[in-house]
Parts: C-alpha cells; sequence; structure tokens
C-alpha cells in the first residue's frame, strides 16, 4: 500500500523541516505548495546509499614502488595533451 501525500505549504516546510525529513524517512511524500500550488515533493529515496567499509580490499590491491616516480618525456607528453 503506498503511504499517502501530505500537502504542505512553504513556511511549513521551513518551520518543520526536519519533522518533514522524519515523516519521508519513515516512507511519507510530501507537496511543497507556494499559494496552492504544487512546487516540490519531498519522498524517501528509492535506493540505499551503500555503507563504507574501510579495509574491504586489504591485500587485494597493491601498488608498485615506483608508483610516484617521473614519467618519460615522451609519456608526459601524451598526458598533457602533446605527442
Amino acid at each position: 500500500m503506498k503511504p499517502a501525500t501530505r500537502t504542505v505549504n512553504i513556511h511549513e516546510a521551513k518551520t518543520h523541516f526536519s519533522k518533514l525529513l522524519a515523516a519521508v524517512a519513515k516512507g511519507q511524500r510530501i507537496t511543497i505548495c507556494k499559494d496552492g500550488t504544487p512546487v516540490a515533493e519531498l519522498g524517501p529515496l528509492k535506493h540505499t546509499i551503500p555503507v563504507r567499509r574501510p579495509g574491504l580490499l586489504k591485500g587485494r590491491v597493491t601498488v608498485s614502488d615506483d608508483f610516484d616516480t617521473t614519467l618519460p618525456p615522451d609519456m608526459m607528453a601524451a598526458f598533457e595533451g602533446g605527442r
């Protein structure tokens, strides 16, 4: 069942923004109106933001010892758009 959409005016949206976001987090959609005309809608994200897990690739990625050495002039020119 789709949650009902709540309609608020701009003043109410500014005054109670944190409360409106809490309602959105629970799945409610909020329509914001200016002079009775809908101008924006707040709604829950359709996807979840992945949780960052530091160290996930530990031991699976290597960096060579010469990673930060100066490139040869011809290769540097290619990176900089020259030939």
